[in-house]
């Protein structure tokens, strides 16, 4: 189940309480303690192309932005 069909069954439950329960217990997203969904951008919340060398954590889009303010150099 993808997270958006999983937010907008949330949507159409919130006026059923007892049934709200019952699809949170069996249906919300495990929270994630190892791999690929635990690493976010910090700008953008993206988990893809993500750079945590030097303590950075951004994905590559933001990085691109960031990169000169920071102090990195594009040699070529």
């Amino acid at each position: 189940m993808t997270v958006s069909s999983y937010r907008k069954m949330l949507k159409q439950l919130k006026s059923k309480p007892a049934k709200l329960q019952k699809y949170l217990k069996f249906n919300k997203p495990k929270a994630r303690s190892f791999g690929r969904g635990t690493k976010k951008c910090g700008i953008c919340h993206n988990v893809r192309g993500h750079i945590a060398k030097y303590g950075l954590h951004l994905c590559r889009r933001c990085f691109r932005d960031i990169a000169p303010q920071i102090g990195f150099k594009k040699y070529s």
